[in-house]
């Protein structure tokens, strides 16, 4: 396939009306003179000849001549034909050189010029110097980029130049100081323009038209081919059409037999496909239709819905309340967990003082009591030899004694026993500097938030933004699980109010009566007024602030700073604790912090019994009746650990009945009290003592109505009661009998009441149930 020529917009330059007209008769010259197609020799010598021609690549003039045309016969003599060809493309070569030269000078020199060119047109004669150097320097400014304009520009020259230049070698270029450079154009005259500007515009025009020219010759050739191939494939599609037709018109194809079921079963098979796919174009269009009605409808709705500006108003103010309040909040909480350390460090320091002093009290006075009971180590006038610090615990405990009949006297409790007091009492001076540390704390929490509004820091408001948009926007309010996360919201200002909350205080306030409490239940009790669209969730927001604030603050204290021996701390704290842990949708609610706080509950009376009960068992030969110090300590001693008795069952009701009863009656009654009873000498003090420890029973372990024998932690005191009563029931003490067989009656020991009574012939039960 012949190669389609390159088209060249390169634009020329201008030549004179000479090089035009010789131009011309070149190309009429050499075009009859081109041969005609020919084979396959004539081929190889046009693949062969563009590499001869490098000047005319490109060139259309030149592709136009070295083609033949398509009617010309092919000559039989190949070598002649190739030299011709040779010859014949040098001679095309100097012939465009020299007229491309022509352009580059000026129009005197034409006439010159155009006579070179007829010399060295015929076939054979060799260039002169002139026309190769002119050459040359055409090449050269065909190399030279476009992007600026070279300085090695040709010149129109002299005659003598020439000569000169002929003279020198004419391989060699002359050297710069030897050119001679126009800095400014030659002036051209009207005539020598227009004569120009129509030689460039002929130029253009026959180039074109030979380019056109050489374009439909290229284009016939292809169409040529194109048709022969054409030709040869409908040749062979007819033969393979008629062999396919053939083959489908053999009559030695047998098909199956066609009749009426046949084609009955197939029309029904296409009917029942078609009713399938129009039932389920029908279900399309009816759920097109419904999703059509349902767009309506929610256009409607939201055309007729209030004015979306406002909700968006409120809905974006809403949105930047909450963030600024969980910034500021987030900002506060630091002060407020150092507050809380400083509270809880003071508490502490107090605790442990007092609880130091009552060990080194304790450990004083017995070690007094050892020495006393000996001896030998006593002086000559009876005194024991005590050092300075003893001495000066034991007059401290004395005086505080001394203080605490006077203060009972003073209310006219008489009643009261040695022992049942707490000895919790503070000297002036560390009073003061407690009270001064603590108005200090309570001082700068009072600063933590004076610099915020009380939109931001105060619950009931808080509230009452949320409580509008409740009101305003149920949905989205129950949607965004606000009762959820507002325990966690009012978390820091609730820790804020109960940083002055002492719960072992009796004074202290109650719960129920804090802010906050109040402004959560109504906030509660205003969503309970709509219950068709309230999920729970604000039921619960007093739960939740109380397991998240409250409850931990308790087992704080609980672990720290609570004394089970104090029983004004000990009634506080289960009175708190009850109200907490009412305020809990169910009973049996499981909270994890709750269950914390009962553990350390459990942990520190348990750790109580073992440090803090201690009652010695003195010989009878070293008591020496009532009033000697022997008998006082071990009275106040035993008085102490029946008063941490009844601290403990205080807790019924909170603490699970197994744990209350093994702590109570198996660590405490039976492993102390009941050692201690059976030491002391039967009389009106053991019955007393007795009645006490019963009257510490919670009644609802005793509620059961068929119950006839007793639980069994009590059944060493039981047996202590029985004995005691057989011991009076020999002498002078028959009221104390009667008042042990109340005892028995009121823990559900009727078994051995009864026995009892028919044992000693005295007044049936019945009566003396009746009277209790």
């Amino acid at each position: 396939m012949a190669l389609r020529p390159q088209r060249t917009f390169r634009r020329r330059q201008v030549e004179s009306s000479d090089s035009d007209s010789d131009g011309a008769k070149e190309q009429s010259a050499e075009e009859p003179a081109e041969p005609g197609r020919p084979s396959a020799g004539g081929r190889t010598e046009g693949a062969e000849r563009p590499r001869g021609a490098r000047s005319a690549r490109g060139r259309g003039r030149v592709w136009a001549s070295s083609r033949r045309s398509p009617g010309a016969a092919p000559r039989g003599d190949g070598g002649a034909e190739c030299r011709t060809a040779e010859l014949s493309t040098d001679e095309e070569e100097g012939t465009h050189t020299l007229t491309e030269s022509k352009g580059d000078q000026s129009p005197s020199s034409d006439s010159s010029c155009s006579l070179e060119e007829k010399d060295v047109s015929p076939i054979g004669k060799i260039p002169d110097a002139a026309f190769i150097q002119a050459a040359r320097r055409k090449r050269e400014l065909a190399r030279t980029p476009g992007d600026y304009i070279s300085l090695d520009v040709n010149y129109p020259c002299t005659t003598s130049d020439c000569k000169r230049n002929n003279e020198e070698d004419p391989e060699s270029d002359p050297d710069d100081h030897e050119k001679r450079i126009l800095f400014t154009p030659k002036p051209q005259t009207l005539r020598q323009r227009m004569a120009e500007e129509t030689s460039i515009r002929s130029e253009e025009s026959s180039e074109e038209s030979q380019e056109d020219d050489n374009q439909d010759i290229w284009e016939q050739q292809q169409m040529r081919k194109a048709v022969r191939i054409t030709e040869g494939q409908n040749t062979d599609l007819s033969h393979s059409s008629r062999s396919q037709t053939l083959k489908k018109f053999d009559t030695s194809i047998s098909f199956p037999p066609v009749n009426l079921e046949i084609i009955k079963k197939q029309l029904n098979n296409r009917l029942t496909l078609l009713q399938d796919s129009h039932r389920s174009h029908q279900r399309e269009y009816e759920k097109y239709v419904q999703d059509i009605k349902s767009s309506k409808t929610a256009i409607q709705n939201l055309e007729s819905a209030s004015d979306q500006a406002q909700n968006y108003k409120f809905y974006k103010g809403m949105k930047i309340y909450v963030e600024n309040i969980i910034d500021c909040l987030n900002e506060k909480i630091v002060s407020i967990v150092e507050l809380e350390s400083s509270m809880y460090t003071l508490l502490l320091k107090q605790s442990e003082a007092l609880l130091k002093r009552r060990q080194d009290e304790l450990k004083c006075e017995s070690s007094y009591l050892q020495q006393l009971s000996r001896k030998d180590e006593t002086s000559s006038n009876g005194s024991l030899a005590l050092d300075e610090k003893d001495q000066r615990i034991l007059e401290e405990i004395e005086a505080r004694r001394m203080q605490r009949r006077q203060a009972r006297e003073l209310s006219g409790s008489c009643d009261h026993q040695e022992g049942m007091s707490s000895d919790d009492e503070l000297s002036p001076a560390e009073m003061t500097n407690f009270h001064k540390c603590q108005g200090d704390i309570l001082q700068d929490c009072k600063k933590v938030f004076e610099d915020v509004h009380d939109d931001f820091c105060n619950v009931q408001n808080i509230l009452l933004k949320f409580q509008q948009w409740r009101e305003k926007f149920p949905d989205s309010y129950y949607e965004a699980f606000v009762g959820f996360c507002l325990p966690k919201l009012l978390s820091p200002l609730i820790r804020v109010q109960l940083l002055d909350w002492n719960p072992l205080k009796m004074d202290s306030i109650g719960l129920d009566r804090m802010p906050w409490f109040t402004a959560i239940t109504e906030f509660m009790e205003s969503s309970m007024e709509d219950v068709g669209k309230e999920d729970g969730s604000d039921r619960k927001i007093l739960s939740a602030a109380i397991n998240k604030t409250v409850v931990p603050r308790l087992t704080d204290f609980v672990e720290l700073i609570w004394d089970p021996l104090s029983t004004s701390q000990t009634r506080s704290l289960t009175v708190h604790c009850r109200v907490a842990f009412e305020q809990f949708v169910s009973e049996n609610e499981v909270s994890k912090n709750k269950q914390d706080l009962l553990k350390s509950i459990v942990a520190r009376m348990k750790k109580s019994i073992e440090d803090d009960v201690f009652i010695p068992l003195y010989p009878k030969s070293s008591e020496k009746g009532k009033m000697s110090p022997h008998s006082k300590f071990q009275e106040r001693q035993f008085w102490g650990a029946l008063k941490l008795f009844r601290n403990i069952l205080l807790w019924n009701g909170l603490v699970p009945d197994d744990t209350l009863q093994d702590l109570g009656l198996g660590k405490l009654l039976n492993r102390y009290l009941i050692i201690a009873l059976s030491n002391a000498v039967p009389g009106p003090d053991v019955v007393k003592k007795c009645s006490q420890i019963a009257a510490c029973l919670p009644e609802r372990w005793f509620e059961n109505s068929a119950m006839r024998t007793s639980i069994p932690q009590l059944e060493n005191f039981i047996q202590f009661l029985l004995q005691s009563a057989r011991k009076l029931s020999t002498s002078e003490f028959r009221n104390e009998v009667n008042e042990i067989i109340l005892i028995l009656v009121k823990v559900k020991a009727l078994d051995q009441a009864e026995s009892l009574t028919e044992e000693l012939h005295l007044e049936p039960l019945t009566a003396q149930s009746t009277g209790v």
